[in-house]
This record gives structure tokens, C-alpha cells and sequence, in this order.
């Protein structure tokens, strides 16, 4: 059958190419389209790949159906033996249908087929040198890369990338933090065209007429730094940004890929772009690697993390509801982590502890402290204070990941850049923060809540290029919503380990929150977008083995929203166990049986929002257990 299916894509690339000659011949064409493999079952419209070359100068378009959601836009590198950017000559073409499996322990999805055309256009600058751009056309988006294939070294100083979005188009981006490389900023909204000269960060999302597109990269390693985009005031073009002023590697040399993902929202929410596009998995064995949900103390108390007591009370309640881990925030204590690893583990949860990254700069370091850290039983490291996009910093993530595998360390990135479809290639990676979350929302005199936006924004956005460690369901934060929106985030917004910040005594205050975090998974079989309106609305269903649960969250007055559960199984009857907002404010549970066709109307108060569960309900059962 797999050879069947490879053979059926390997027809539909060269059916599809227009212009184009046999492989390995010289062309004087100058234009191709390039499409997927096959078609969307949901849209039939899938995106096309349109490459110009044109006195010497390589273009990308990309479109859907009748919409243009890339105009013309340039590609092409400057090294430091040459620009190859123009004057540029076709040497070669080549074609490869691209058919893989892979598995993650994180993510939207666990299991994941990919399938893409890929093509390789060789080329030629003016001054004699060669390089290649490869394509991948599939069925949610368009992905390329450079290729240097000489084991000599490669200097790159500019990318004359751009992403040519049609000014008109609606826009979410997040103002990238040039001091701090933290993607920790409130994305703007508004059309391209009124959008501020400035910096912002992967990922990036657009709305052109009826299709929607995300800008994002992937596959980012110790060769290369990770990039950004900067909108230029005149033209209103996206150029590609550089964090070094030469990023340098020892052939072959592989750019990331810079990707667009293409589609109606639901196929953007949904897709996995990021990480088909990573390399495969470093590790043989990863039956170590376990998400789950952690105790954290550090936000409701934060001198909290230097007492044993405290941090073996936060076990305590960790073991009462079910969760697998505690973490141990800024202030641990040498001498006592030994005796907290064994008392947590006689309660079966695991110990986490915080990490500057200072203290994994050299090998001898990493050697030391991975060690000790392993020694004493713990399982995983939240490695703080990362702080850069620089190349420098991506060939110390490469020394760090794999230190961290030999030692079994899972591992959460905070104050660090978004990533990178990390979690296919190092799936120890649990989270990465890149994100204005819970933190931000920890009560402090004069503190503000995060504008309600924000809160629907990142299920579109930061959420779509991996496991985002935002923290939440924080009911004593300061917050813009409902007791139902805030637990919702446990639903709606996907992490690998999910840290509940709050206080043992605030959970314990909402016993009807307490039912639903008990039982929540962190990692997800399937996941459907339900309704979405970036910024205003985000509702998900989430498959988790042979249960289903629904996260609703909203922008603005209270409402009644409408679910219908066209994503369960049709036979039987199902149980609903739905957590939303009451009358006086506070959270209510109650249970409805539902099958497959019915529509589910909760209401929801101002900002609010839903969590739901739903389980199989056989004759005369009253609740999900």
C-alpha cells in the first residue's frame, strides 16, 4: 500500500508541473507552477507555487483557487564569495515525491503523514557559484530552503527572502523584542498596509480575501540563526531578517525552511506544517519522555521555591489530583532536592527544577550539572533566560538537547524564542514559553490585565509553531475574563507539560475547576477547530484516546454559543460534562447526554468561555468518573 501511495503522488508531481523539462536537462523556461500531491477533502483548494525567473531574478507567488495570497516575492542569498540574488541561470531541475510517518509526543497531533511534492531548482549567479532552492507544495502550504552542496564552508550575510502579502490583507503580528529575542509582545491587528516599519516575529498571520496564511520557519539548527521579518515602509514587503551579520557553517549547508502555511482557518489551526518540515528524530528511545500536568508554585508564592515544606505541599496536592509533576522554581536548594525527589516519587510524581542557562554554557557544565541533576532522580530542567535568536544560541541549543537526551531531561525554554518544529526532532522538549502569559497577569499593585484580544489571539498564532508554556487557568490573577474562559485555557491552548500556576488554596476554592484538572490531558490524538475568529473567538475539540473535550473562549458581551458535535463518532450516546460560567459569576458543572448530531448551547458570560468533556455514556451512567 505504501508503495501505491508513493507511486500516486510521484504521478501527481509530474502531472502538475507546467513548463517544466526532464530531470537534470538545462531550460530556457521561465516560469512553473507547482501544486500538491493531491487535493483537500474539505476545501478543494489547495495551493499553488508559482516561480518566476526573470532577468536573472528569482520570484514566488503563491495562490489559492482565485486569491493571490503571495504576490511576486524575491529569493535568493549574498554570501561572502558572491551575490545570488540576480544574474542568476537555471543548471538543473529535479522532482521527488515526498512521503513520510512520523510520531511526536506533543502537539495538536501525536501521529502525522506528510505528503508534498518537492522540487529542486539548481542554479548559477553571475560570478560562477551554485546553489539551490528546494520547494515543497502540500496540501495546507509552501515551503523552501536554501542549498549549499559543498563541504566547504558557506558564509551567508543577506537573504533577499520577502513575503509580498497583499497590503489590503488583515494582519496579526508580534512586534519582535530586539533586547530580549523573548517573542513576549501583544500581537497588532490591523491590514498590512497600516502595520508599524518595524520588526516582528514568527508566527505571522494573514487574512487575504477568502484564504488564510500563516509565515513561520522551521528546521532551525546550530548552521543558521533564526530569522524574522521587518516590513518595509515604502513598498509594505516583508524582507527577511538575519540576526547575525554572517551566519557561517561547514557544507552541505541547509537553510531553515521559510514556510507558509495556506488554507481556510480551520486548515491553518489544524496543520502541522512546522514539524513535517523538521528533520527527523535524533532519538531511538523515547520512552522516557512523558507530558504531563505540573504543580507550580513560583507564581502564587514566589519565595515559595526556596522551602521544602512548601515545595512538598505542592507535591501533596499534585498526588491528590493526579498530576504527574511539581515544579521548582528559582531558589531550590542543593540540600534538600534529593530528599524532595524521593518524597515525591513515593507519591508518583516526578520533580522539575529551574535552570539559568548560564549554567549550561560549556560542555563541562552540561556534563556536571545534567549529572547531578539525573543523580538526585530528577526528570526534567525549565532551562530559563535563553534570550536570543543568534547563531551562537542555536549551536548551543544543539549541545544542550543532546546533553539533556543522554541524561533522560526533559526540557522547557522560558524567556526564549518560539520553536521551531523542535519537538519532532528532540521530542524531550516539552514547552517553550515565547509567549506574554501567566506571568504577566501575577497580582502586583498597579498591574493592568492583558487586553481579552490577546488571550483569542495565540490560539492562531504563537500556539501554531509548538507547545506554548503560558500557564494558565490562574483564577487570583488579574485577568480580563471569566472563571470559564480562564479554565477553558486548558483546553484551548496546547502545551506538553501544562503548569497550573495557581495556589493549592485557589484551586481548592473552585472544586468545580478541581473535576476538570484532574482529568485533562496535556497532549492530543486530534485536534478540530470548531469556530475561530482570531482575536474575538476560538472554540476546539480535542481527542485524547476514546474521550473528547471541547475549549471555548471569547472576546466581548455575553453570549450563547452554539457547538455543534459533528466531531464525534457516530453509534452511541455520549455524556457532556460542561464547566462554564454561572449566573453570580462563579463556575458550574453540569451533564447532558448528546450524540453526534445534536448542537450544544452553553452560555457564556462577557469574555467568557466553556471547557467540556465528553465520554461514551452507556445505559444509566450519570457521569464521565
Amino acid at each position: 500500500m505504501r508503495k501505491r501511495a508513493v507511486l500516486a503522488a510521484a504521478l501527481a508531481v509530474t502531472s502538475v508541473v507546467v513548463g517544466l523539462p526532464a530531470s537534470g536537462q538545462a531550460s530556457s523556461a521561465t516560469r512553473w507552477t507547482l501544486t500538491a500531491p493531491g487535493m483537500s477533502a474539505r476545501t478543494g483548494a489547495t495551493p499553488e507555487a508559482h516561480l518566476a525567473l526573470e532577468h536573472g531574478r528569482l520570484t514566488l507567488s503563491v495562490t489559492r483557487g482565485a486569491t493571490t495570497v503571495l504576490e511576486p516575492s524575491a529569493l535568493g542569498v549574498e554570501t561572502a564569495n558572491g551575490d545570488l540574488t540576480g544574474g542568476l541561470s537555471v543548471t538543473g531541475f529535479s522532482q521527488r515525491p515526498v512521503h513520510e510517518t512520523y510520531d511526536t509526543k506533543v502537539g495538536r497531533r501525536l501521529h502525522h503523514t506528510v505528503d508534498a511534492a518537492e522540487t529542486t531548482l539548481s542554479l548559477r549567479g553571475a560570478g560562477g557559484q551554485t546553489f539551490a532552492v528546494v520547494l515543497r507544495v502540500s496540501a495546507d502550504g509552501v515551503a523552501y530552503r536554501y542549498v549549499f552542496d559543498t563541504p566547504k564552508w558557506t558564509t551567508v550575510v543577506r537573504e533577499a527572502s520577502e513575503f509580498a502579502v497583499p497590503p489590503t490583507a488583515d494582519s496579526f503580528l508580534l512586534p519582535y523584542d530586539n533586547g530580549r529575542s523573548d517573542y513576549e509582545s501583544i500581537h497588532a491587528h490591523r491590514p498590512v498596509a497600516q502595520q508599524d516599519p518595524v520588526e516582528y516575529g514568527y508566527p505571522s498571520l494573514f487574512h487575504v480575501g477568502d484564504s488564510w496564511l500563516t509565515v513561520l520557519e522551521s528546521d532551525l539548527n546550530g548552521s543558521y540563526g533564526g530569522s524574522r521579518l521587518r516590513l518595509d515602509a515604502a513598498s509594505k514587503r516583508f524582507g527577511l531578517v538575519l540576526p547575525d551579520p554572517a551566519e557561517v557553517a561547514k557544507g552541505p549547508l541547509r537553510t531553515p525552511w521559510r514556510a507558509m502555511i495556506v488554507g481556510d482557518l480551520a486548515t491553518v489551526t489544524e496543520s502541522t506544517l512546522v514539524t513535517d518540515l523538521a528533520s527527523p528524530s535524533k532519538l531511538a528511545d523515547t520512552s522516557w519522555i512523558k507530558p504531563g500536568v505540573g504543580a507550580w508554585s513560583w507564581w502564587s508564592d514566589g519565595p515559595s521555591a526556596g522551602s521544602l515544606e512548601k515545595q512538598k505541599q505542592f507535591v501533596d496536592y499534585a498526588a491528590k489530583m493526579g498530576w504527574e509533576y511539581t515544579l521548582v522554581d528559582s531558589g531550590w536548594n542543593a540540600s534538600w532536592i534529593p530528599e524532595l525527589v524521593k518524597y515525591a516519587a513515593d507519591r508518583h510524581v516526578g520533580i522539575w527544577l529551574w535552570a539559568d542557562a548560564k549554567i549550561t554554557d560549556t560542555d563541562s557544565e552540561r556534563e556536571k550539572n545534567f549529572k547531578q541533576y539525573r543523580d538526585w532522580g530528577v526528570v526534567g530542567l525549565k532551562i530559563d533566560f535563553v534570550e536570543s535568536d543568534r547563531q551562537d544560541r542555536t549551536r548551543w541549543y544543539d549541545d544542550v538537547l543532546a546533553a539533556s537526551a543522554k541524561y533522560h531531561l526533559m526540557l522547557n525554554f522560558h524567556g526564549a524564542p518560539i520553536p521551531r518544529g523542535i519537538e519532532r526532532t528532540w521530542p524531550q522538549v516539552m514547552s517553550v514559553e515565547a509567549v506574554k502569559g501567566a506571568e504577566g497577569t501575577k497580582p502586583k499593585p498597579g498591574r493592568e490585565p492583558f487586553p481579552i484580544e490577546h488571550y483569542a489571539t495565540l490560539p492562531f498564532t504563537r500556539n501554531l509553531t509548538g507547545s506554548m508554556d503560558f500557564t494558565p487557568v490562574t483564577f487570583s490573577g488579574v485577568r480580563p475574563n471569566s472563571e470559564g474562559g480562564e479554565l477553558a485555557l486548558a483546553v484551548v491552548y496546547e502545551s506538553g507539560v501544562q503548569h497550573f500556576a495557581d495556589s493549592v488554596e485557589s484551586y481548592q476554592a473552585h472544586p468545580v475547576a478541581e473535576r476538570l484538572l484532574s482529568h485533562v490531558p496535556t497532549v492530543w490524538d486530534e485536534t478540530r477547530l470548531v469556530a475561530g475568529d482570531p482575536g474575538g473567538l476560538a472554540v476546539f475539540a480535542r481527542r485524547s484516546g476514546a474521550e473528547w473535550y471541547v475549549g471555548a473562549i471569547t472576546a466581548g458581551p455575553a453570549k450563547r454559543l452554539d457547538t455543534p458535535l459533528t466531531f464525534l463518532p457516530p453509534g452511541d450516546d455520549w455524556l457532556a460534562e460542561i464547566y462554564g460560567d454561572g449566573a453570580d459569576g462563579k463556575l458550574v458543572q453540569t451533564t447532558q447526554r448528546v450524540t453526534p448530531g445534536n448542537t450544544l448551547t452553553v452560555p457564556v458570560a462577557a469574555n467568557g468561555g466553556y471547557s467540556a468533556r465528553f465520554c461514551h455514556a452507556p445505559p444509566g451512567a450519570a457521569s464521565c468518573g
